[in-house]
């Protein structure tokens, strides 16, 4: 299956390296499509148009504004249309599309490692057996989530944003263990590993996280106060607003 890739940016790249082969790709004159058909043997394309005649899916990369123009350029060529657009939900996507098969997903950025998340939302109308061959070829790059069009935005304000988040939270604990003495490259290792770990255990315990939190914490103990200082200095507060900034304050 010839994967083709409308937009050469951030995710475009995450998802071109999870999948490790050539690409067809375009972009609007930026030159990232020509190095990314360079890293992975593929081939840039001077138009969107010449790239959907090619590809056996065109992966909508670009801006989400961007969409209109970009289904002009493209029209009925192509064979089917997967989205990872923000903030575009099915009805804009088939209206821009019509008769094309559609699919609305949203991964995250460990895609490129093979480790991501990919929310899922296909047309009612697409063919079982392609939504099927499509899926297979996504979940190469992590996991596959089935998730309402309705709420998929929601969904991306959680899984969209943790690399970023985790990443932050990782430079705040490296920073405070450095504070103590501690080498910033041993407090990374350590930290990193641990969140790995964690997420494996929470993961293997169906996400009881109580459970987890019980087994290190003694009552009046280390992790009981760090527990404690966190708890004081608002977290959960944080991770509210949070969400409702990235949602952009919008209520449930």
């Amino acid at each position: 299956m010839m994967v083709g890739l409308i937009g050469a940016g951030n995710m475009a790249r995450a998802l071109a390296r999870g999948w490790g082969e050539p690409v067809l790709c375009s972009d609007n004159g930026s030159g990232r499509a020509e190095a990314l058909a360079a890293e992975f043997g593929g081939e840039a394309l001077a138009s969107n148009a010449a790239l959907a005649e090619r590809a056996d899916v065109v992966v909508l990369c670009h801006k989400p504004a961007q969409l209109d123009a970009v289904a002009a350029e493209v029209g009925d060529r192509a064979k089917a249309i997967v989205s990872v657009l923000g903030s575009t939900g099915l009805d804009a996507l088939r209206a821009a599309y019509p008769g094309t098969p559609v699919i609305r997903t949203m991964p995250n950025t460990p895609v490129q490692v093979r480790r991501g998340v990919v929310c899922w939302a296909p047309a009612a109308d697409v063919d079982p057996a392609l939504e099927q061959a499509l899926r297979e070829r996504f979940a190469r790059l992590g996991r596959v989530v089935d998730v309402p069009d309705a709420r998929i935005d929601a969904a991306s304000a959680v899984m969209g944003v943790t690399p970023a988040y985790v990443a932050l939270i990782t430079e705040a604990q490296v920073d405070a263990a450095v504070k103590h003495g501690l080498p910033a490259a041993l407090a990374a290792d350590l930290f990193v590993e641990s969140l790995a770990g964690t997420a494996a255990l929470l993961a293997a315990r169906d996400h009881d996280t109580l459970a987890v939190r019980r087994e290190v914490t003694s009552p009046g103990g280390s992790t009981a106060r760090g527990l404690a200082a966190l708890e004081a200095g608002g977290v959960r507060a944080a991770f509210l607003d949070a969400l409702a900034a990235v949602m952009g304050g919008r209520t449930p």
